[in-house]
Formats: C-alpha cells, structure tokens, sequence
C-alpha cells in the first residue's frame, strides 16, 4: 500500500501520488494499478503522463473532442493498454466489495478511526500514517471464503 493524504482527490492529486509512487522503484518494468473508476483515474494529465512514460510520441487528441483523450471511456481503454509501463485495472461500477483497497479501508475504520480521537487533521494524518506503516509491515493476504451460490437461469 502507497499511502498519500491530502486534503482534495483531484486530478493533480492523483497524478502526484502516481508519479510519487513510480518515483520509489525505477526499475520496474511495467506497473499494474488496481483502482476504480473514479475520473480522476482517467484524466488527461494521467494519459499524457503514462504515454511520456510509455514512449508514445503520437498526437493524443484534444480533451472532450478527439482521439484517445475525447472520453473517459477512450481514455480508460489507453491506460488498460498491457504494452504500457503503467497498465490500470478498474474495477466494475457498484462492485465495491471486489476491491481489495475497499476491505482495507474497512480494517482502517474497524482499527483506527471508529474510536479514534483526533485533535487536528494533522495528528488524524500521521496515526493514519503509522497505522499504514505498521499494516505494510504485518499484513497477511486476504483469504476469500465466501464460496458463493451457483447462479442459475
């Protein structure tokens, strides 16, 4: 987990908080980011940045017109590209429970928050820190057991 807070969860944010993370390991070779579909992880400043990072020197088009950068759908689909250093995967829409980050921030609550008392956003940020630290540090796998019943038609 790469934690980041901030006060907003904007475009730039976003971008920021990628950028910083890719900054921490060079080397990789390709990235895969989990996160849903929020449009501030299918902007424009997050595809010209991973086609920078790709080598992609084509015209990308012009935000809310044409090309890749007309749509958040046509944007979506260039970050979900498996030939780039930054591959996205998003989750469905209303399928909180598929993603992993959902089952984290309930374990932040549940530990956390729920009966935390916090004197300023400041000292709310660093214990949300160390917790994130001491979590990265501790964490186990999440074990699915939910089995599911079969579907029928």
């Amino acid at each position: 987990m790469a934690p980041f807070c901030g006060p907003t969860r904007t475009e730039q944010d976003f971008l920021f908080h990628m950028q910083t993370l890719v900054a921490t390991e060079p080397e990789v070779k390709r990235w895969h980011i989990v996160c849903d579909q929020l449009n501030t992880h299918q902007s424009e400043s997050l595809v010209r940045w991973v086609a920078d990072l790709s080598g992609i020197t084509r015209d990308l088009g012009v935000k809310g017109e044409s090309g890749i950068l007309a749509s958040m759908r046509s944007r979506a689909t260039f970050l979900r590209q498996e030939d780039h250093k930054i591959v996205f995967h998003y989750t469905p829409k209303h399928s909180s429970w598929l993603n992993q980050i959902e089952i984290w921030l309930s374990i932040l609550v549940r530990k956390l928050l729920k009966r935390g008392s916090f004197a300023s956003v400041e000292e709310l940020e660093a214990k949300v820190l160390a917790f994130i630290e001491y979590y990265n540090q501790t964490a186990k796998p999440f074990r699915w057991t939910y089995q599911g019943k079969a579907l029928t038609v």
